[in-house]
């Protein structure tokens, strides 16, 4: 398979040099685990004290890895990488709230997102967490198989509604919605009911797309039963690959708790576990369509292959590569300069309300061995490019 992703030149084609010395700044400073945590706290601190500080956090680290506070502030960003063959995917990153209200305002905003994206091409896609639309105790209650109160039962009716209404709304538009997995002890009631609305609502082809964190050692065989459920049912799955993100956190609750932790045991289980999804998938394209969420340039090669072995197209519909916003460039312009299918998750909203996201974001760059590295090693190499221009 050619090797695509060391081309910087394509990579930055969008950054100007100003941008680009901001985008090496910021992850130096991520690279300094001390200084992010150190920043984390300060950052808290000043924003629960009202002080005046979203200025510096928005020309910063907010403008890196976020489109804007609302939708029409994001269009200069998706227009600019459409521009370059790369389509965006609006994700309302507002986390940690807990009440009625809130969650239909949060509903409320992924419409809005899906009535935008029916007129841009390059909107193909929205997205929503579970715990956007209801309280994660009672994702957990349900799925521990405990009875809910009157007063959680009409709650819970609530959660399945807002579902029910988006996942509708997005058939109508034949816009995809991707579902975001999250914690573990959570995810066998957002299941239960994400495979509802495939049931329903993926008829005729994907529209409703779950999350498999293939760094639980489960996913690969709760892809396979699922299967099954579907070819029984004749409805068709979709599916967002991704390794996961709430590593500590699982393994820590499994130790407090004394039950065997749903991670796999190490890096290497994980990407294995992640590359058979990708196989799997591929080997039964017919009734499962992909959205590879993937940093990992082996599995990004590896499933360039596939589609090659297939004699796939490289913009098969049926296939979507994704990045983060702020990351991975390398990846994913080099990915759309061939042709391929490529969506970059854009977070968006209030930067008060987004800085959990971003804080997430810092400490994963920080704690994902090579990460940052690799960024700053490409990075350093586009700047020395364009000195010898």
């Amino acid at each position: 398979m050619e090797q695509i992703f060391n081309n910087t030149e394509i990579a930055f084609s969008l950054k100007n040099d100003s941008e680009l010395e901001r985008a090496f700044f910021l992850f130096k400073m991520i690279s300094i685990e001390p200084l992010v945590k150190i920043g984390t706290a300060a950052t808290n601190f000043a924003l629960k004290a009202n002080l005046p500080i979203e200025g510096l956090i928005r020309s910063t680290v907010f403008d890196h890895f976020c489109g804007g506070i609302n939708e029409e502030d994001c269009l200069p960003v998706i227009d600019k990488m459409f521009l370059k063959g790369v389509s965006s995917v609006l994700d309302y990153s507002v986390e940690g709230k807990e009440s009625e209200k809130e969650f239909d305002a949060a509903m409320k905003t992924v419409l809005k997102i899906i009535d935008f994206a029916k007129d841009l091409d390059a909107i193909p896609i929205a997205v929503f967490k579970p715990t956007g639309f209801g309280r994660l105790h009672l994702y957990e209650k349900i799925g521990d198989g405990e009875e809910l109160t009157q007063n959680e039962q009409e709650e819970w009716a609530n959660v399945v509604n807002r579902f029910d209404i988006v996942c509708k709304k997005a058939k109508e538009n034949d816009i995809a919605v991707l579902i975001d997995s999250e914690e573990s002890w959570m995810q066998d009631a957002a299941d239960a009911l994400i495979t509802r609305m495939m049931q329903k609502y993926n008829t005729e082809k994907p529209i409703v797309y779950n999350t498999l964190q293939m760094y639980r050692h489960d996913r690969l065989d709760f892809l396979k039963s699922e299967h099954l459920k579907a070819k029984k049912g004749h409805y068709f799955l979709g599916y967002k690959l991704v390794r996961g993100a709430y590593l500590e956190k699982e393994n820590d609750r499994a130790e407090e708790k004394g039950y065997v932790s749903p991670i796999c045991t190490s890096k290497l289980a994980t990407d294995e576990n992640f590359d058979k999804g990708l196989h799997y998938i591929i080997d039964n394209l017919d009734d499962i369509s992909l959205f590879a969420g993937t940093h990992n340039e082996s599995s990004s090669y590896l499933l360039m292959q596939l589609m090659a072995d297939k004699n796939l197209k490289n913009d098969d519909k049926r296939i979507w590569f994704g990045q983060l916003y702020g990351m991975s460039d390398h990846i994913s312009f080099n990915l759309a300069n061939k042709g391929y299918n490529v969506a970059k998750y854009i977070p968006f909203g209030p930067v008060k309300d987004v800085m959990p996201y971003l804080i997430r974001r810092a400490e994963e760059n920080t704690s994902v061995a090579g990460q940052t590295g690799r960024e700053l090693a490409l990075l350093t190499k586009e700047k020395k490019r364009r000195k010898t221009l």
